[in-house]
């Protein structure tokens, strides 16, 4: 399986013998790592500027690369570029290619970096890019779920704890919540994104250059605020990584949660929604199924991006300073976490905008489970009554009413005040669920008021 291999390689001045091809095979990452050409690109350009403003690289040869990569980038961007395996990586492949269309000055590019920093810079410039979506991403869904929210804030639904009945609350409260949800996880994304704009060019291998480099000019050339303080942590750390697919996960949980209770929802049991036919799929052989697919699938992928995380600080956790080959399997993980939270966000904004609640099923169930037994305590508690007096009271009349196969409002009141005393005819203005929701007006409650607050807040913040 050994021979020489057809294609000179960049790095090759010290060995006679040619690389095994399945060592090639084994070690190349270009299938992967082509999805970078761009940032490449643009660091290359913002590098070589650099030289020339230093005097590094001569102005005729400055324009000459720049003018070998704009073609390059062309070739790139029409599907023209023919990339090879043998070349390793990105960085070797578009400098081949550059030197191919320029000469000389394309074997001069390199001068004063390593692919250990352009890499590097190469994907902080990609995840920035990326990071810069799941935000764009991340507001559209929560215009979606807000809208949905103002459409219902007097629709009311049983609202759980432990997934049995607990208080009502109107349907708004509930998509706001997830509303909230995003919108943390937006400006979790923005402030990761402080971090991974640092520009590391000029870190060179792992200790520096000795050229005159500037590497604030080529920060300022890719947009980047900031450049490394350490040239070993520029090269060798992949947290700018890390914390991304971490902010992924928290987004995948959010989403799950919303899918479980879509998909719960959707159930006849409850029949709170209607799927969209375009956000739903049938059975073979049974002709009656419409089932929750995409939720389903939303909540399984969240699985896959966690192992994403997983993979990536497994991948750190025992390297020594400072760059190892391992790092080169750091890119797949944020790609699949990438294009998983990227296209799950889309739909989820997309099936929200369509899905159809049904107010009605959502109130009859809101009857069934002595949802109004709270208010009936702190009625009780208004009149005197210590709270866990109140409770007991509660507690029996509950149990008599379901034996009876009677909500609390259904008792007439003689038999409410054969329980308490206290009790008089104005309870049953206490026991209606509308009273009961539109009496939480408390900031961030679900009462009518507070929840409007809330969907004016989101709407400031999405404007602003």
């Amino acid at each position: 399986m050994s021979g020489k291999v057809s294609t000179e390689k960049l790095w090759g001045g010290r060995f006679e013998a040619a690389t095994n091809r399945l060592v090639e095979q084994y070690t190349a990452s270009v299938g992967v790592d082509r999805r970078l050409a761009m940032q490449d690109i643009r660091g290359s350009m913002a590098h070589a500027r650099m030289l020339g403003r230093q005097g590094v690289l001569r102005a005729e040869d400055v324009d000459a690369i720049l003018e070998g990569l704009r073609r390059v980038e062309a070739e790139v961007a029409d599907g023209t570029f023919v990339w090879k395996d043998e070349l390793e990586d990105v960085h070797m492949n578009i400098e081949a290619r550059l030197t191919e269309l320029i000469g000389e000055a394309g074997k001069r590019l390199h001068t004063g970096r390593s692919r250990n920093d352009q890499v590097a810079l190469d994907f902080r410039l990609h995840v920035d890019e990326a990071l810069g979506q799941w935000q764009a991403y991340l507001g559209e869904l929560i215009h979606v779920l807000a809208s949905r929210a103002e459409e219902h804030v007097r629709t009311l639904l049983p609202g759980c704890t432990h997934l049995q009945p607990a208080q009502p609350v109107s349907l708004a409260q509930h998509l706001l919540a997830y509303a909230w949800m995003c919108r943390r996880d937006f400006d979790r994304v923005a402030d990761a994104r402080k971090r991974v704009q640092v520009s590391p060019l000029g870190a060179a291998a792992l200790a520096g250059t000795t050229y005159p480099i500037d590497p604030e000019m080529v920060a300022r050339e890719v947009g980047f605020p900031e450049i490394f303080a350490n040239s070993m942590d520029a090269v060798a750390d992949r947290d700018f990584v890390m914390e991304p697919v971490f902010c992924a996960c928290a987004i995948m949980a959010h989403l799950s949660r919303l899918c479980e209770e879509l998909i719960l929802w959707a159930n006849p049991a409850f029949g709170f929604v209607r799927l969209p036919d375009a956000f739903a799929t049938g059975s073979s052989i049974m002709p009656q199924k419409k089932n929750p697919d995409v939720a389903e699938l939303m909540r399984g992928k969240t699985g896959r991006v966690y192992g994403d995380l997983t993979a990536l600080l497994t991948l750190v956790k025992g390297l020594p300073l400072t760059y190892n080959r391992d790092l080169q399997e750091d890119k797949e993980p944020f790609f699949d976490a990438d294009t998983t939270v990227s296209s799950s966000l889309r739909l989820m904004a997309a099936m929200m905008a369509e899905m159809e609640f049904v107010p009605e099923r959502m109130l009859a169930l809101l009857r069934k489970g002595f949802l109004n037994a709270t208010e009936l305590a702190d009625y009780l508690v208004a009149k005197g009554l210590p709270f866990r007096d109140a409770h007991h009271v509660v507690g029996r009349a509950v149990a008599f009413a379901e034996e009876q196969r009677q909500g609390l409002e259904d008792l007439p009141l003689e038999t409410l005040r054969s329980f308490s005393p206290l009790i008089e005819e104005d309870v049953f203005t206490v026991l209606d669920y509308h009273q009961a929701v539109a009496r939480r007006c408390a900031p961030g409650g679900t009462g009518e008021g507070p929840v409007r607050r809330q969907i004016a807040d989101l709407r400031a913040w999405l404007s602003g």
